[in-house]
């Protein structure tokens, strides 16, 4: 399995309503990010602050600017710290890597999946809780 390579084809693909926050990071982004708190709409996250309307895709996804027009596009997070927990666990099974087409994955992976998974686990396991099993 590849590092990651910040193509961000799991924030482009899980925006447009199929992410969730908690309850709980919403309370926080209340009180504490304000700036993120905005894009919360009756407890679903990433709606336009002036239209109220659904965004296509999380509106802290950012393009990183290229050093060469040949490069290939990369992305970070302007709210990595506080973003929520459904990008932290995220990605979880190798199946679902593969849906998403997550350029991790390695055509050895493909052929032995189970040590693949431990392999994520692994490499996951301090982004996940600890009842994650």
């Amino acid at each position: 399995m590849k590092d990651c390579n910040q193509c961000g084809k799991c924030c482009i693909k899980y925006g447009n309503g199929d992410l969730a926050a908690t309850q709980q990071e919403i309370d926080l982004w209340e009180l504490f990010n304000p700036d993120i708190f905005e894009y919360v709409k009756d407890g679903k996250i990433w709606f336009d602050p002036q239209t109220r309307e659904q965004l296509e895709r999380c509106p802290f996804l950012e393009l990183v600017p290229k050093s060469k027009a040949e490069e290939k596009d990369k992305y970070t997070c302007s709210i990595y710290l506080d973003r929520p927990e459904d990008c932290r666990h995220y990605p979880s099974l190798i199946d679902e890597m593969v849906r998403d087409e997550c350029e991790m994955i390695e055509v050895v992976d493909l052929g032995n999946p189970n040590k693949a998974q431990k392999q994520l686990d692994k490499l996951m396991s301090s982004s996940r809780p600890s009842s994650y099993s």
